[in-house]
């Protein structure tokens, strides 16, 4: 069994206690976030914090805190996380320890402390790195809600974004500029504006990277580790802008990666859809796909650029769900550089590069499927928690398990197929339960990653489950929608007339120059009877246009929207 992707929907975290944006544990409210509870009054608390001082004290002062972290039961691991408390001075007044109750690997520590503010901010960012947050209890002078009313605190370590409950069913943000960012979407998820930003989404690993579960193939192999050390090093260290780093892959990494290249090439012609074909022959022409030579990122990377627009990053490991689409929107696919353990060429539990190169890689070249990729990662940027498990869904039955028929026969195009030999004989055969590719429901079928999938979803085409995905990404429930500026690889944020006119002023003048270049004095106009073909690809290029700004339109541009189509409408018939 193949590793799925770079990252999972939010069902399998839930599995594991995960929530689905920071792989902290699951109690949280529906605001996102985790419960710090304050169990007394906003003024209480000034009375008592005030002890020979007549005035209330200020932010910055210190306070009584309590924290409780999860980390795996192995030598040192405690002093690694207690030397964090150390380096911001952070005083412990009490220290417990006890078994997880969710992961029997694991054990859960909590500290009493004090410190101010600002100290226990900065030891909960280093923390969140090395730890599983389990849960907080703040100073108790730090936050506080308008009214004084007891109230529940919750603060999503991930977005720096904080949210006040005075009532079980309201959340509002809370306006406090050591957390809260100073925009207008506070309560929006955080997610990059621009490509330089997924520097910060590709360090927050959720899994493995240089940290082996006990039943990872190459747990016992203190060499392989070791090299894993090295990959992690190498993907912590990369910024946007710069080449990839070229590994010197060992002899026993290259043997693995043949053996997999080897089997999965003898499948490829008869089990592989015609776009991945297409490709394969070219990626080994310019990227040196070879049973003997393990491609280079920066290779692919630059191999990609050209077809599709694509570039790859390398990353340590899993990352969150919100963290791995957001990349899609830019075009960007985080991608990892280690091997396989050798000891079992054809299991990994986690993406290797055998599953990137091999499974990603070809269909990326292909502008449909990239689009189609770009689109999913547009519509996670600023959804929901929910929303985002909804999308993460359908990647993984598509991207990842997909099927489509071609010339009669089913073909796959999901790379955790593509990158396995027994899923992917198994999938098209008749043993495997194929269902048509509906978002509505395919968003709720469960994602299984040590077993074959219970059920496969099969597109008729990419661009069949592209338009199916635009109308199912309308549901998504967002204050504004999202365009991809390809110029200033950046990300738009459409919440007005005034920032959605602006962008289809840039798209009439792309359509401009189009038609000009055109024999056709006008698209829409012509003397044939026939349907003017040129036309049609004027329409469907703006239908695309519309699709990066993030398959959706806010409310009030709708009517607009709707008289455009009309018109649109009537110039096609001539």
């Amino acid at each position: 069994m193949q590793p799925a992707m770079m990252m999972f929907s939010s069902k399998y975290w839930a599995r594991r206690g995960f929530s689905l944006d920071s792989a902290l544990p699951e109690e949280r409210p529906a605001g996102g976030g985790f419960t710090l509870n304050r169990s007394s009054s906003g003024k209480n608390e000034e009375k008592k914090g005030n002890k020979g001082n007549g005035k209330g004290e200020s932010v910055s002062e210190g306070g009584k805190t309590a924290v409780v972290f999860s980390l795996k039961n192995e030598v040192g691991g405690l002093v690694k996380a207690l030397r964090l408390f150390q380096e911001k001075h952070v005083s412990m007044v009490h220290i417990e320890s006890r078994k997880s109750k969710r992961r029997n690997s694991e054990v859960e520590i909590f500290v009493d402390c004090d410190c101010s503010k600002k100290e226990f901010n900065e030891l909960i960012q280093l923390l969140k790195f090395q730890t599983n947050i389990v849960s907080l209890n703040p100073p108790e002078n730090i936050w506080t809600d308008e009214e004084g009313k007891a109230a529940f605190v919750s603060l999503d370590l991930d977005t720096d974004k904080c949210f006040a409950q005075v009532s079980p069913q309201s959340y509002t943000p809370v306006h406090s500029t050591h957390i809260l960012s100073s925009t207008d979407l506070d309560c929006v998820p955080w997610f990059p504006r621009k490509i330089s930003e997924l520097d910060k989404c590709s360090q927050r690993v959720l899994m493995y990277g240089s940290e082996l579960d006990a039943d990872h193939p190459g747990f016992k192999d203190n060499v392989y580790r070791q090299r894993r050390k090295y990959f992690v090093d190498v993907a912590m260290s990369y910024k946007y802008g710069q080449p990839i780093p070229r590994v010197e892959y060992t002899a026993e990494e290259i043997k693995t990666w043949g053996v997999v290249f080897r089997e999965l090439s003898k499948l490829y012609p008869t089990h592989a859809c015609r776009e991945y074909l297409k490709n394969f022959p070219l990626l080994t022409k310019y990227c040196g796909y070879r049973e003997d030579n393990v491609p280079q990122l920066e290779d692919v990377s630059i191999f990609l650029k050209e077809r599709s627009g694509f570039t790859v990053r390398p990353v340590a490991g899993y990352l969150s769900p919100r963290d791995f689409l957001a990349g899609l929107a830019y075009r960007v696919f985080h991608c990892t550089q280690y091997i396989r353990h050798g000891s079992d060429p054809l299991y990994t539990p986690e993406p290797d590069t055998c599953h990137e190169l091999l499974g990603h890689v070809p269909l990326l070249a292909d502008p449909k499927f990239a689009q189609f990729s770009q689109e999913i990662g547009l519509a996670s940027l600023g959804a929901s928690d929910e929303d985002v498990q909804k999308l993460a869904t359908c990647y993984f039955f598509t991207i990842e398990f997909g099927l489509c028929k071609q010339e009669g026969q089913l073909r796959a195009y999901g790379a955790g197929l593509l990158s396995s030999i027994g899923e992917l004989k198994h999938a098209l055969s008749d043993k495997a339960n194929v269902k048509t590719f509906d978002p509505k429901t395919t968003c709720l079928q469960e994602c299984l990653i040590t077993t074959f999938q219970e059920a496969y979803f099969v597109s008729e085409s990419f661009e069949e489950a592209k338009e199916k995905m635009r109308d199912f990404a309308k549901s998504i429930n967002r204050p504004f929608s999202v365009y991809f500026n390809p110029y200033t690889q950046s990300i738009e944020i459409l919440k007005d007339t005034r920032s959605i006119e602006n962008v289809v002023q840039d798209l009439r003048s792309d359509l401009n120059t189009l038609f000009h270049t055109s024999p056709l004095k006008s698209p829409f106009r012509c003397t044939k009877r026939s349907p003017c073909t040129f036309g049609e690809e004027a329409v469907k290029k703006v239908q695309d246009c519309e699709g990066e700004m993030g398959l959706q339109e806010p409310s009030e541009a709708e009517p607009s929207q709707r008289k455009r189509q009309r018109r649109l409408k009537s110039r096609r018939e001539h």
